[in-house]
């Protein structure tokens, strides 16, 4: 597999990753009680862009280290993995 592949499949599972982190520890502006007029109540009432970049790359590194292992260094494949659902067709 090609190193451009490889940071491919990463940057993929950054993306995701990263939608996943997105919410975590998020207070809104109703909660903190300080609304800024023009704006939803469900705003962020601070966002936190360097802690979300922070935890989705530590995140998505330790991920990406485990597909990286089962797939390129064991060859554990879709074939491997989906094997369970019955014989090939």
């Amino acid at each position: 597999m090609s190193a451009f592949s490889i940071f491919a499949v990463y940057f993929i599972i950054w993306w995701l990753t990263l939608f996943t982190v997105l919410p975590f520890g998020v207070k809104t502006q109703a909660e903190e009680n300080d609304v800024v007029p023009g704006s939803v109540e469900s705003a962020p009432a601070r966002f936190r862009g360097l802690r979300v970049v922070v935890m989705t790359t530590v995140i998505a590194a330790v991920i990406h280290l485990g597909w990286y292992v089962l797939s390129v260094k064991l060859g554990y494949g879709l074939d491997e993995m989906f094997g369970f659902i019955g014989p090939e067709l």
